[in-house]
């Protein structure tokens, strides 16, 4: 299994060419592309010359022995439904991902609607949403990933279940899409946040629905988006249940607000802690898998 972890957060600091070079010399064996920052005008990536610097960052990648396993498109796509300069970025995000050599690209489901009053009318815009991008997930050769995802409850303010967010809703989306241009991807925090064990949602998608992972640890109240054992996630079950369902992807941080406020001079330090956390969470998955 391979250990990856997300530019996010670290090229907003650094930028994308210096923050490949930290990773590849913290020992991850990739990266998941973060594009959020499309969402805005003035991002690199909403240059003209774009594919000309996905050509440049894929060669960067490739001498750093980096490999691109994902990437990340811009969000929120709420706004993409209704916003066709949004919904071409996240077109070109898909584009740019392929270049790079990315498989899969998440594409967060839209939570523009109370889920609780109108789930079912945003499980239909979803799927049409999804759909629309399946022509280009082929033509690109990249899949494009379904994620659980959370909103605020404008009754309590805290975080709460939203668009796929349960196993069930994340099963219909993939059996609806029924392409082998689409796939899943769980996101540990936004499952305790939506009212899951991360190991209990990952065990009710099982191995067919459940291709990545947004890997990070959170208290049950915040999207914290830090490394594991720094907050409240049982990561003992969270490996044996991957060990157990046989998962197959890459192990792959998402924990760029870990690296928010570390200064820029302990930022290599923190990388290589992150590496060696990773290394041990995933030889744990390999040791807890039933022998063949």
């Amino acid at each position: 299994m391979k250990l990856g972890t997300s530019t996010w957060i670290l090229s907003e600091r650094f930028g994308e060419e210096k923050t490949l070079r930290m990773i590849a010399d913290a020992g991850f064996d990739g990266v998941d592309w973060d594009f959020s920052s499309m969402a805005f005008d003035d991002n690199v990536w909403n240059r003209g010359d774009w594919r000309e610097r996905a050509h440049r960052m894929r060669a960067l990648a490739d001498e750093l022995g980096l490999t691109v396993m994902q990437a990340h498109a811009p969000y929120p796509a709420s706004v993409a439904a209704y916003d066709d300069v949004l919904m071409e970025r996240i077109r070109r995000s898909m584009e740019i991902a392929s270049i790079l050599g990315a498989a899969y690209i998440v594409v967060h489901p839209m939570k523009h609607l109370d889920h609780v009053k109108y789930g079912k009318q945003l499980f239909a815009q979803n799927l049409e949403m999804y759909r629309s991008l399946l022509p280009y997930a082929e033509q690109w050769n990249i899949r494009v990933c379904v994620e659980n995802m959370n909103e605020t409850s404008h009754l309590t303010g805290r975080l709460v279940n939203s668009g796929c967010g349960m196993p069930e809703e994340f099963r219909a989306m993939l059996d609806s899409l029924n392409s082998p241009w689409a796939a899943g991807c769980l996101d540990t925090g936004h499952a305790a946040l939506s009212g899951l064990e991360p190991a209990d949602a990952i065990c009710a998608l099982g191995h067919d629905y459940l291709q990545l992972l947004h890997v990070h640890d959170v208290d049950y109240l915040a999207d914290s988006h830090t490394l594991p054992y720094l907050e409240k996630l049982d990561w003992d079950a969270v490996t044996t249940a991957l060990a157990d369902i046989g998962y197959e992807g890459n192990f792959v941080f998402e924990t760029g607000v870990f690296f928010r406020n570390i200064p820029e001079v302990l930022c290599p330090a923190a990388l290589t802690f992150a590496e060696k956390t990773g290394r041990y969470l995933v030889s744990e998955i390999e040791r807890k898998k039933p022998c063949q």
